[in-house]
């Protein structure tokens, strides 16, 4: 199942408590970039951020975004962007440290 474009446009309207956030489509699904380093994708309606020790303290249950894929997080506190918005810049302090 392919991510409906509306749940993007959800995502994406949620995550405007950030500057430089951008989308790239790939197979049906969507990436997610903050100031060019990307944190994490929609897949399947879900947003999914990748794991890192900054972002292990929101509890997020881990999950894989597609078969032989890396295991990531799944964010549910989609509807809270505040939390959201602390999400994405926790992980990205992690793969900003990792570049």
């Amino acid at each position: 199942m392919a991510t409906t474009k509306e749940y993007r446009d959800f995502v994406l309207e949620q995550l405007s408590l950030l500057d430089n956030i951008t989308c790239k489509s790939m197979m049906g699904e969507y990436l997610l970039y903050y100031n060019g380093i990307l944190f994490g994708g929609i897949y399947d309606d879900r947003l999914l951020v990748k794991i890192g020790d900054s972002n292990k303290k929101y509890n997020m249950q881990e999950s894989i975004p597609y078969e032989s894929a890396k295991t990531m997080y799944l964010v549910d506190a989609v509807d809270n962007k505040e939390i959201l918005k602390d999400i994405v810049l926790d992980t990205c302090k992690d793969l900003s440290i990792q570049k």
